[in-house]
């Protein structure tokens, strides 16, 4: 065979397999564009018929201080749910962080506790939530006798999401550079200032990522929180004196489970499509919120 053919026939199988890249590229394209396009529908739709639904049923009653069967007010379950909100971050948040900077800063490489701590986490977010609400209820309520409490809620769902803010936080100390790490250490500042000063700041955006997913679902949770939280319609106060405070040994229903409460009974569903669009507002906004404290972060 000559070298013209040779060249020819070379030419033409390059050509065929520039259109078989092309035809494959092609169908990527379309699937990755139909992937985005089924997601930001359903998304859509879900927040447009949540909208539909609640919007009109909203009304100043719902808002009241207490919880009547008559006006069916949310109110309380928002306070609940901020309060568990922030118990549950007070509990998650330093334990997840501080482990992270351990298996990231000052366990040895190939520690056989580090490989022990990840698989834990990994098998923890993989529990479904109804698993964690029994097991809450069993040590929180029964062994330690808090009952049905806020704060057998929110112990529970500590635990729910230390393994997501673990991870993440361990992922964003791993992405900053070595170079932060081996600059403080040239300027003289030990290992402790160093992860405090230079690489938690630096990390930060990643570390906030996680805390947003822990934040929507504590909001999001019921089956946890049934079985430890309980379902009473108010906020959970004592007294002292005359002053009413704060009782986190007392039950307390969170706008989820006041949501599914209020579906559960099927005699108030224009009231709970209502609480399902002051749910939704509240996670969007502490989501912006978190974002634009992140991006602070980021430019800092």
């Amino acid at each position: 065979m000559s070298n013209t053919n040779m060249a020819a026939l070379l030419k033409e199988g390059e050509a065929a397999s520039l259109r078989r890249q092309r035809v494959v590229q092609m169908i990527l394209r379309v699937l990755v564009w139909a992937a985005a396009v089924i997601t930001v529908g359903v998304l859509v739709a879900l927040i447009a018929y949540i909208l539909i639904m609640g919007i009109p049923n909203l009304s100043p009653k719902l808002f009241e201080w207490e919880y009547t069967t008559e006006n069916v007010s949310m109110m309380p379950a928002i306070i609940n749910t901020i309060v568990m909100t922030i118990l549950s971050l007070l509990l998650a948040v330093p334990v997840g962080i501080f482990s992270a900077i351990y298996l990231v800063e000052y366990a040895r490489r190939g520690n056989k506790l580090v490989s022990v701590v990840r698989t834990t986490a990994e098998t923890l977010s993989g529990i479904p939530s109804i698993v964690y609400g029994l097991f809450g209820y069993l040590m929180f309520g029964v062994a330690f006798g808090w009952g049905y409490s806020m704060l057998s809620g929110a112990f529970t769902l500590a635990i729910m999401i230390l393994p997501s803010i673990m991870r993440t936080t361990e992922e964003a100390l791993k992405a900053v550079p070595d170079s932060y790490r081996e600059g403080s250490f040239g300027l003289g500042a030990g290992r402790l200032r160093t992860v405090f000063v230079v690489i938690l700041p630096s990390a930060m955006p990643g570390i906030l990522a996680g805390v947003i997913l822990g934040i929507g679902r504590i909001t999001g949770e019921t089956a946890a929180l049934i079985y430890t939280a309980g379902t009473v319609a108010g906020i959970p106060t004592t007294h002292i004196g005359k002053f009413p405070i704060l009782d986190v040994l007392a039950s307390g229903r969170t706008l989820a489970i006041h949501m599914y409460a209020l579906l559960n009974e099927g005699l108030y569903m224009e009231q709970a499509y209502a609480t399902a669009v002051v749910l939704l507002v509240m996670v969007l906004l502490i989501n912006a919120l978190s974002s634009l404290i992140a991006k602070k972060f980021t430019r800092s």
